[in-house]
């Protein structure tokens, strides 16, 4: 670089910065997300960012988002002629692009170590090299949780997946919520009883995933691009569309059941959504919470029975705020064997930026500090460090204005951080052992003894 040539410090598109309000507000929402996963006995993992190139493809992902990682043990000059190289095999390596695919490379790893079934939690980055836009990133948190067993694992564990979510969304206080749910084998043995080739159902179900995105119209149109005649997608739009009570869509689908050719599958997938809504009711989540969707479907192939997807009631346009499902052979893949698994995942970094932009939640504060003690007078110094570790010790955040400056851009100084209270200690109150205490947000300022002032700054703390 030339000298006075200036230096682009931008951001790269698609990869966020916080400020220090908007990390708070992450790092809270992230805390009350933890307290939910590990109050249902799930436990913290981490997975690298980056993972060998035939791990994330090896469940059918061809690499659409995927991000390429650069090799550390070329030079510079020949890092971008690997990324362009297309190289494959087990050299070759990308960033991860979800959390799913590398916890069962992991679970793969440390088979012998890990006790079954398995629940994990993740809060992790990862990356996907998609167009960047309002509310699309390249670089984004999730946060996970996954249960997988060897061979069996009980369709309870689908049914505490929307029990989870409720209690989260609930915690954060988002509004009205409807988890949707439904199940792939309904879709894939109705698709069986209308004729629909074998091969032909994995694309009837993407394309099926697209109803809210695209509409009826266009569904109807792709799936007769697929060789699907007319009056079966007629028969599809007509299943998809299927409402009603909890109850009442079971029923339908029942009967669906016992009058259709070849519903073996469609039959065992409602007995599945059954057993799944009955351990939902059971784990106390309210009615008005949940319900069968037939039009979920999750695009992605690795799932094969149960399936969710949340909606922030009135901000429809959002998308889902939760998603995930049930899947029975993405573990099996580097093992050989069966291992079921069920899962969710909150796209954190995306959640918050839609709801922020929506107006549903507020950054917090930009400093967690409650109180700040202001300088006076730098003799005083010692008295305002002992009274700062005296509020700490109590379990209260302060600030010690080490800088000397006028009393009233002190208040200034306090109020753009957010803080509440200040501390003002003169040389009178020193002697006698007391402070004024300042509510910013009120004005008021009331005198209290030092030995009382931790008791008084919890009582107003608001």
């Amino acid at each position: 670089m030339a000298k006075g040539d200036k230096i682009n410090f931008s951001t790269p598109s698609g990869f966020p910065e916080f400020l220090p309000s908007e990390k708070r507000l992450e790092l809270y929402l992230l805390d009350i997300i933890r307290r939910v996963f590990e109050s249902y006995g799930f436990t913290p993992i981490e997975t690298p960012a980056v993972e060998r190139l035939e791990v994330l493809q090896a469940k059918g992902n061809q690499g659409d988002n995927i991000i390429y990682g650069i090799d550390p043990i070329l030079p510079p000059n020949r890092q971008a002629e690997k990324d362009k190289s297309g190289e494959t095999g087990s050299e070759a390596r990308a960033l991860k692009f979800d959390q799913t695919v590398p916890l069962a490379a992991y679970i793969a790893r440390h088979l012998n170590e890990l006790t079954f079934p398995f629940a994990r939690y993740q809060t992790d980055v990862v990356f996907r090299g998609e167009r960047a836009k309002d509310g699309r990133f390249r670089q984004f948190r999730q946060c996970d949780i996954d249960v997988v067993a060897r061979r069996e694992l009980s369709l309870l564990y689908d049914a505490q997946m929307p029990a989870i979510i409720t209690e989260i969304f609930d915690a954060i206080n988002i509004g009205d919520f409807l988890i949707r749910i439904n199940n792939r084998k309904v879709l894939t043995g109705f698709f069986k009883s209308l004729g629909i080739a074998e091969n032909q159902i994995k694309s009837c179900i993407g394309i099926v995933d697209t109803l809210e995105k695209i509409g009826e119209s266009k569904v109807k149109q792709d799936l007769e691009k697929e060789g699907i005649s007319a009056e079966q997608a007629q028969k599809i739009i007509e299943f998809i569309k299927i409402d009603g009570s909890v109850d009442e869509v079971l029923e339908k689908l029942k009967h669906l059941a016992e009058n259709l050719p070849e519903t073996e599958q469609l039959s065992l997938g409602v007995s599945e959504l059954e057993t799944v809504i009955a351990g939902v009711r059971n784990l106390g989540v309210a009615e008005n919470r949940f319900c069968i969707d037939l039009s979920i479907a999750r695009g992605l192939d690795y799932y094969t029975g149960t399936v969710y997807e949340t909606t922030l009631l009135g901000h429809e346009a959002l998308g889902s705020i939760c998603s995930g499902g049930r899947y029975e052979e993405l573990v099996g893949v580097f093992l050989g064997e069966k291992m079921p698994g069920v899962g969710i995942s909150i796209g954190l970094t995306r959640l918050i930026s839609r709801l922020l932009k929506a107006g549903i939640i507020s950054t917090l504060a930009a400093t967690p500090a409650q109180v700040m003690v202001v300088n006076m007078q730098e003799d005083l110094m010692p008295t305002y460090l002992k009274v700062s570790q005296h509020l700490r010790q109590a379990g209260i955040n302060v600030i010690t204005n080490f800088d000397k400056r006028p009393l009233g851009k002190q208040f200034q100084l306090a109020d753009k951080q957010g803080i509440q209270f200040c501390v003002i200690i003169g040389s009178e109150e020193a002697a006698a052992q007391k402070s004024s205490l300042k509510d910013l947000k009120t004005g008021e300022q009331v005198e209290v003894l030092l030995e009382n002032l931790a008791e008084e700054v919890k009582k107003r703390l608001t």
